[in-house]
């Protein structure tokens, strides 16, 4: 299988590295394509009015490029980069879960979302932060497993595999559980600061050691779950509406729908 390892932290994390690393120990064939620096929150951010720069990397058993970009845009610039059609996408370890709400600004679940657009079956992987290395590897195993059983299931357009685990030891950790994303939002806020020049900025209020805080989770949602030790797996699909509950009050209003 010929898989495509990207990711939003950049060329040079730690996450990548186990997931390209894990794909080359299982003989599968791996091209990287990620940034060159750290692009968490980028979401589906694609580059409009500049060029991609390209700057092939030394990658022993791969072949791998850096992009001045997006992680968006690494994904669409593969096809001109090399010849070979792409079997499957692994996106991660991102350094931190998304889970919830983060999906919708993650750069690594966008990756993932981009190759699933491209008829690319694709995973995003994360990890809470502070994964030491023999949480990293366990992870990307286990997300390479999942990549095999999953690159000949035809899933339904746009959707990816979303996958989660706790910065635990892989002996504590619990058994994969499938579940729905949590609707717990963050609680952030912005410091207002004044610079030694007298400009008034605004810096997002977090903790270094816990992050951004969170509401708390519905049980048994992927953020619950996660927390309880488990891995989780999230299958996100592209298309909802709620046209079934609120499209009378448009049409007793003689709108058309």
């Amino acid at each position: 299988m010929h898989i495509l390892i990207t990711n939003d932290d950049g060329i040079g994390s730690r996450g990548l590295k186990a997931l390209a690393d894990a794909a080359l120990r299982r003989g599968h064939r791996v091209t990287v394509s990620a940034p060159v620096s750290q692009c968490s929150a980028n979401s589906q951010h694609i580059t409009l009015t500049k060029p991609l720069l390209v700057h092939e990397t030394p990658w022993e058993g791969a072949r791998a490029f850096a992009i001045e970009g997006t992680p968006t845009d690494c994904v669409r610039t593969v096809p001109n980069l090399i010849e070979e059609p792409i079997d499957f996408c692994l996106s991660g370890i991102n350094n931190g879960e998304n889970t919830g709400s983060a999906v919708y600004y993650s750069g690594t679940v966008a990756a993932a979302r981009e190759a699933a657009m491209l008829y690319i079956p694709a995973m995003a992987v994360s990890i809470m932060r502070f994964a030491e290395s023999d949480m990293l590897n366990h992870l990307a195993n286990v997300a390479v497993a999942l990549a095999e059983r999953f690159s000949s299931v035809p899933l339904p357009r746009f959707t990816l595999i979303n996958i989660n685990a706790p910065a635990i030891p892989p002996s504590d950790l619990k058994p994969l559980r499938v579940c729905p994303l949590s609707q717990a939002y963050f609680q952030d806020g912005y410091e207002r600061r004044v610079s030694p020049l007298g400009q008034h900025y605004l810096w997002l209020a977090a903790d270094d050691t816990s992050g951004v805080p969170m509401e708390e989770p519905d049980p048994g949602s992927d953020y619950a779950l996660m927390r309880a030790g488990h891995i989780t797996c999230t299958f996100l699909g592209p298309f909802m509406d709620h046209n079934r509950e609120f499209a009378h009050l448009i049409e007793e209003n003689g709108y058309e729908r």
